[in-house]
């Protein structure tokens, strides 16, 4: 079990590399929304309308420390995620520690809720802490 949550993560990092909405969807429940670091929450549709915009692309992430933890029809994982993004033309580089929650409905794997919380950034060219706000007031403000 820990080896199919661990090729779903491995699937879904390849999906948001790939900046596919599309595939990156399958992967989450309709319920699904990710709590960023500054607490604010965005739900699956903006999430997804915002990669298909072309506003918010992800050119790689590297997840180290990875924990997997199976409950019968639920497992967590944390990690800690290197991740270059691009958001409106401006390139973060982040390590975050990110905790995925996946819950299995008809046999199939789904992610619901993720939470993040930033260990390091860096702004290109810069340093900055303000990553988060400007990434998550964006999106939520579309």
């Amino acid at each position: 079990m820990e080896s199919q949550i661990l090729q779903l993560e491995k699937e879904f990092d390849e999906a948001m590399i790939q900046n596919d909405a599309e595939a990156i969807g399958r992967f989450l429940a309709d319920e699904w929304f990710i709590i960023d670091p500054d607490g604010s929450m965005i739900d699956k549709s903006r999430f997804l309308s915002v990669i298909r915009s072309g506003a918010l692309s992800h050119k790689a992430m590297d997840s180290e420390d990875i924990r997997v933890r199976v409950y019968e029809d639920s497992a967590t994982v944390t990690a800690v995620t290197t991740s270059r993004t691009i958001y409106r033309g401006q390139e973060f580089t982040t390590k975050e520690r990110a905790t995925d929650v996946f819950v299995r409905r008809d046999g199939k794997w789904a992610m619901c809720p993720d939470t993040l919380d930033i260990l390091r950034e860096e702004v290109k060219g810069n340093q900055s802490s303000k990553r988060a706000e400007q990434l998550s007031a964006g999106i939520l403000s579309g």
